[in-house]
């Protein structure tokens, strides 16, 4: 499927209209029509969220979405205070587990950041997070990617106030794509058919 002009949506198998980069794989449909954009709540579902855009850093973002029943398996279901007990012997099974993505630093942070948040306040990720929500009416619906940002004042913010908190690969950018696929922001363009009204 050839994408949009300069990146417009673009019409899918069933006709209707979608962000281009949701037809470049099959697995990237259901993702972006059931999960992309729509809210997130609760601080293990964040946690992984923020994981797994921690591990696709550098990566296509399809190379996580394949790996991510591996993820789940390999980090007990993202549960934090799970992953906060987990041994020094559970992180060289990790490092050598071929249904993730071994990355030692990208391992280190997942485990650390499990760690730092153990200690919170139930509630206290997910409240911290969409404290930096934009204001939806802020912006206009995007008409084609080229108008999606990769980092934002809001989550420039979200990422010192993380980082400020102790979590790690925490980044600007990384930031952003959590709101992104955490429904913070509706990055769907303004012809798709996955966009909120």
């Amino acid at each position: 499927m050839a994408a949009g002009a300069a990146g417009a949506a673009v019409a899918g198998p069933d006709g209707g209209l979608r962000c281009p980069w949701a037809l470049s794989a099959a697995e990237y449909v259901a993702y972006h029509d059931e999960e992309w954009g729509r809210p997130v709540h609760g601080d293990d579902a964040l946690y992984e969220r923020l994981s797994l855009e921690a591990f696709q850093s550098g990566l296509s973002w399809i190379t996580i979405l394949r790996r991510r029943p591996g993820f789940r398996d390999a980090f007990a279901g993202f549960r934090i205070l799970a992953v906060a007990d987990f041994t020094e012997a559970d992180r060289e099974r990790l490092l050598a587990d071929p249904g993730i993505i071994r990355n030692r630093a990208k391992v280190d942070a997942t485990l650390a950041n499990a760690r730092v948040l153990a200690g919170w306040s139930r509630g206290e990720l997910d409240a911290l997070i969409w404290s930096h929500a934009p204001d939806p009416a802020g912006r206009p619906a995007p008409r084609t990617l080229s108008d999606v940002p990769a980092v934002t004042p809001e989550s420039t913010a979200l990422s010192k106030a993380l980082k400020k908190r102790g979590l790690r690969f925490v980044g600007p950018t990384t930031a952003y794509a959590l709101m992104q696929a955490c429904g913070l922001v509706d990055d769907h363009l303004a012809d798709c058919v996955a966009r909120r009204p």
